[in-house]
């Protein structure tokens, strides 16, 4: 995955945009069920030909047939910080996504791409869930979850199903640049929830996710 995306940009960055994972928010939506997600969200978009343009900040909203714990709401998130949503990676990250989302729709001509930067922890007393919704689509055409960083983490097993809820294949994201790409409109995904190796040490789960969906 690192050798495609260094095809159509670079990643000068990467240290920088893998730190700022340390600044995110608490997501206070999941307050009921425990503090262990952090992240951070902004719109994007894109035309056919890839230039991606960054939107005015809004909320995330997904419906309940796709989201049923947080599904007709409109969550309001901290947006991306200004210097990683404009910094080489992540730019590098959207254009592939256009790039290799946009040969597989070659008609939609423009995009709506939402970035959301992730956060599972990992407590002593409590595992992390990735997708506390369970397995689920996210209601978009394609999606991309890209590692970020991984620390003293054990599981967190991405799941792929099919429409009546088969299991069609699983694997792990564990290095960074490891990455599922998946077409929301064919399958359902899920991660299974994460524990820490070590309970005395701090655990995370760090991804960056890219999801497309056709705006004309």
């Amino acid at each position: 995955m690192r050798a495609a995306l260094s095809h159509v940009g670079g990643l000068d960055d990467w240290e920088r945009f893998i730190a700022s994972w340390e600044a995110l928010a608490p997501d206070t939506y999941l307050a009921q069920t425990g503090r262990y997600r952090r992240r951070r969200h902004s719109v994007f978009s894109a035309s056919r030909a890839g230039d991606v343009v960054r939107e005015a900040h809004q909320p995330h909203y997904q419906g309940r047939e796709y989201n049923p714990l947080q599904g007709d709401l409109e969550r309001w998130f901290e947006p991306i910080e200004d210097a990683i949503a404009s910094g080489a990676c992540l730019s590098t990250v959207l254009r592939y996504c256009v790039g290799f989302f946009g040969a597989l729709s070659p008609d939609v001509a423009r995009w709506r791409i939402e970035v959301h930067q992730f956060r599972i922890e990992a407590r002593p007393d409590a595992a992390g869930e990735p997708t506390p919704e369970g397995v689920h689509r996210d209601g978009v055409d394609y999606v991309l979850v890209l590692m970020v960083d991984r620390r003293n983490i054990a599981s967190g097993t991405t799941t792929i199903h099919s429409g009546d809820g088969a299991l069609l294949g699983s694997f792990t994201l564990v290095d960074a640049f490891d990455a599922a790409l998946v077409d929301d409109a064919r399958v359902f995904h899920g991660v299974t929830p994460v524990t820490a190796l070590d309970p005395s040490l701090p655990s995370h789960r760090d991804v960056l996710v890219v999801t497309l969906k056709r705006s004309n």
